[in-house]
């Protein structure tokens, strides 16, 4: 691939990324502006984030981040491909765990992967996958947490031998919307989150998925 004029496409066939690294310097430096942007993010939230702000924290020329990204809009979507990235990957890591007995087991340890990230991981609070973004045309791709559900389900019918059915794919999504919720409202107001909010994430899971798996 060209290093030049180059588009990346990610989510949903938008164009993010100018100038795809190839150099393993290059790779290093959007790395840098990405950490930058998620350091602001977690400051002032992904509405105020502009280009410059960016660049001021990476300590970076304003050129050097139009050089990756066309706009603040290409950044916040780069964040979130790369959220959703680890987010997935933290996800496959959970679900092969070995002492997860059950589909329910399982479902609550993504709960509990889904908080940790909620506190480690800069930008995601505010950003998480990208879902929360408000973009105009509407994206016509699948959203993130359809993604994330979609594996999630297709990993719980083979490992514990469920019967796959659209009513099992849409339980499983409904309990993975429902603890993003009220974890995400567990952080709203508190970088360590609500123990309260949490657990109720928790009790909501297994709610919704009760007699169904």
């Amino acid at each position: 691939m060209s290093n030049t004029d180059t588009l990346t496409v990610h989510l949903g066939g938008t164009a993010v990324i100018r100038n795809e690294p190839v150099q393993a310097r290059s790779t290093a430096r959007l790395a840098t502006l990405l950490d930058s942007a998620a350091a602001v993010i977690d400051e002032i939230g992904y509405e105020k984030l502009t280009t410059a702000m960016v660049a001021d924290r990476a300590g970076a020329s304003i050129g050097t981040v139009y050089r990756y990204f066309p706009d603040r809009i290409a950044v916040l979507q780069s964040l979130a491909g790369r959220n959703l990235d680890r987010l997935m990957s933290r996800v496959a890591d959970e679900l092969a765990r070995a002492e997860h007995a059950s589909a329910v087991d399982a479902l609550l340890g993504l709960v509990d992967v889904t908080t940790e990230l909620f506190r480690t991981e800069p930008g995601f609070r505010s950003l998480r996958a990208g879902d929360v973004l408000d973009l105009r045309p509407p994206m016509t791709e699948e959203p993130a947490m359809a993604q994330v559900a979609t594996t999630v389900s297709e990993s719980l019918v083979a490992r514990f031998d469920l019967h796959d059915s659209a009513e099992l794919r849409l339980t499983i999504a409904s309990a993975l919307e429902v603890a993003d919720s009220l974890v995400a409202r567990a952080f709203a107001r508190s970088s360590g989150g609500d123990d309260t909010l949490l657990a109720e994430a928790r009790r909501s899971v297994t709610a919704v998925v009760a007699g169904r798996l």
